[in-house]
């Protein structure tokens, strides 16, 4: 939806899928099968065929960053969601049923100053989005005076239904609350008349990242990658915490300040952006094909789709094409559903193993083993880069939580596998431990969680609710934290698993148990422990994780221990 600045657009080319052409195999590239002796959970099957597309169309060019080529325009379903969203779908277009049909005698009025023409002076257009386009403009009056701003002129005559109304209504408050951060484009205000909604913004006058990649010949140097990679995590981190998710991550929405080679980097439009609370998850498909999520498409995601994306842009910054390619949109969603990406190739191999692992960790299709942006900053690949400033992360909120709504049997398997972790991993979570200021004696309360908050944040983060959790948190009886305990509250199994040391791990955690913390155990004990009501199938499962010779707790039964279990679990054996 409009951009700060950018080239502007001369002309759109139509370049449909041709009729009856196939798309290109998806990438041969294979994992390997693990020999581990338990199931391991994998992604949602495939949901493509009932999939609808993207509400935003993506400018970035074919697979090999050589030169721009136009991308070629959207499928009809796709044009339909979007035009659907927006109230503009004409008699003769198909169109997927979203329950949002235009509606009669909206009311358009935001409260917005109405004194734009007063204030500002408009210029030349600079970039275009798909209900907006953005002009820079010369501040007449107030503390810009004589300043050059970007404004993001956004026509009421687009505002067809109550979503596209609200939309704009989002933005303005997203930009509103998070402006100031470095790596955000700066928000100045906001203005109305009878015909348009005006964004005023810092103007962004050295173009795209997407720009800065082709002049470059279509890839970056790993330090070089590390400089951008670090500004966008760190805005991205930012967002998270207060609860907000962009939805439409890719290098054309990062701009340079200015044309300089150190300049930094801006993050803009937040047309697409939303709240979204810890324990909850969004449904609406939006964002820009060739980055999108694979639970984007399942329409089940939240703040780790952004990582997902970030993965992709890693990925095009190191090797100059795309992880994810076809011809056509349904093409690039059945590769982000069901390719794997190609590390094989040039320059891959010549790349550092820990820039390889760091984009890895990021293209996992399985959400729960995705890196978290306070978690890729602390990356064995950016630990050498200067002035990294790990934020607070919110899952360690989450994770904390479900510890201590675990049993005392998990809590001691937790134990046992967090005295695994490596000297990186124990660096990301004395990070977070500090940041929740512990005590004198080296240990925190429930209660640090909230004070820790409260000191990052913005009115974003109440309209998020992301207040409401952290204070559900805080609230929850239990003793204080050390260390060596908050290791094992805030480890995350599944992002464990994601990792080729896993087995490793796991192993290693088990030995430990067995030598601390298993013992004799009856099945109607465990089921009592994890909190499952006794029934035949309940106890027919459990059998599989208690070892008959000793009756003591199996690999097995510790592993899926570690990951946690509900009786709904056991209603889908």
């Amino acid at each position: 939806m409009g951009l700060c600045h950018g080239k502007p657009i001369e002309h759109q080319a139509k370049n449909l899928p041709v009729p009856g052409e196939a798309d290109p195999p998806p990438s041969s590239h294979t994992t390997k099968s693990s020999n581990f002796p338990f199931y391991s959970p994998s992604p949602l099957p495939s949901l493509f065929k009932t999939s609808p597309a993207i509400s935003s169309v993506n400018s970035t060019p074919l697979r090999i960053f050589k030169r721009p080529f136009p991308p070629p325009s959207p499928a009809k379903h796709i044009r339909a969601l979007l035009a659907r969203r927006h109230g503009s779908v004409k008699p003769n277009e198909a169109s997927i049923p979203e329950g949002n049909e235009p509606e009669v005698g909206l009311d358009k009025s935001f409260g917005f100053s109405k004194q734009f023409l007063y204030h500002y002076e408009l210029g030349e257009e600079v970039g275009r989005g798909h209900f907006g386009y953005t002009c820079s403009a010369k501040a007449k009056k107030g503390s810009l005076k004589g300043q050059d701003v970007a404004v993001k002129v956004i026509p009421k005559s687009k505002m067809t239904t109550a979503i596209a109304i609200e939309d704009v209504r989002r933005e303005v408050k997203i930009l509103r609350a998070l402006t100031g951060h470095k790596n955000l484009v700066q928000f100045y205000d906001a203005y109305e008349d009878d015909d348009n909604v005006y964004v005023v913004m810092e103007l962004c006058k050295g173009g795209e990242l997407l720009d800065r990649i082709l002049s470059r010949g279509g890839k970056y140097p790993e330090e070089d990658a590390k400089a951008v990679m670090v500004q966008i995590l760190s805005v991205v981190a930012y967002c998270h915490l207060q609860g907000v998710v962009h939805r439409d991550l890719k290098p054309e929405n990062f701009l340079f300040t200015t044309k300089d080679e150190t300049s930094p980097l801006k993050a803009i439009d937040f047309g697409l952006s939303d709240y979204v609370k810890p324990d909850e998850r969004l449904n609406d498909i939006v964002g820009s094909a060739y980055y999108v999520a694979p639970e984007v498409l399942h329409r089940s995601y939240g703040t780790e789709a952004d990582m997902w994306s970030i993965g992709v842009i890693a990925y095009i910054l190191l090797c100059g094409s795309r992880p994810f390619w076809a011809r056509t949109e349904s093409g690039i969603f059945r590769a982000v559903l069901k390719a794997e990406p190609n590390f094989e190739e040039a320059p891959w191999p010549s790349l550092s193993l820990d820039a390889i692992d760091f984009v890895k960790r990021l293209l996992n299709k399985d959400y729960r083993k995705r890196l978290t942006a306070a978690q890729a900053l602390s990356h064995p690949w950016l630990a050498s880069y200067h002035e990294i400033k790990i934020p607070s992360d919110m899952i360690v909120y989450k994770l904390v939580k479900a510890y201590i709504c675990s049993s005392s049997l998990r809590k001691s398997a937790l134990g046992a596998l967090a005295k695994t972790l490596t000297v990186p991993q124990l660096a990301y979570l004395r990070e977070q431990f500090t940041l929740l200021g512990p005590n004198k004696s080296g240990f925190i309360s429930l209660q640090n969680y909230k004070t820790a908050i409260l000191k990052n944040s913005t009115d974003a983060m109440k309209d998020s609710r992301v207040l409401d959790y952290v204070s559900m948190v805080s609230s929850l009886q239990f003793r204080k934290l050390d260390f060596e305990e908050f290791c094992a509250s805030a480890i995350s199994v599944h992002q464990l698993e994601g990792m080729e040391s896993w087995e490793e791990h796991a192993r290693r955690a088990y030995e430990l148990f067995e030598k601390d913390g298993n013992r004799p155990i009856m099945i109607e004990e465990l089921a009592s422990e994890l909190g499952l009501s006794p029934s035949v199938p309940v106890h027919v499962v459990l059998q599989d994780w208690i070892r008959h010779s000793d009756g003591k707790l199996s690999f097995l039964g510790f592993v899926r221990l570690l990951h946690g279990v509900s009786s709904r679990t056991f209603q889908k054996t």
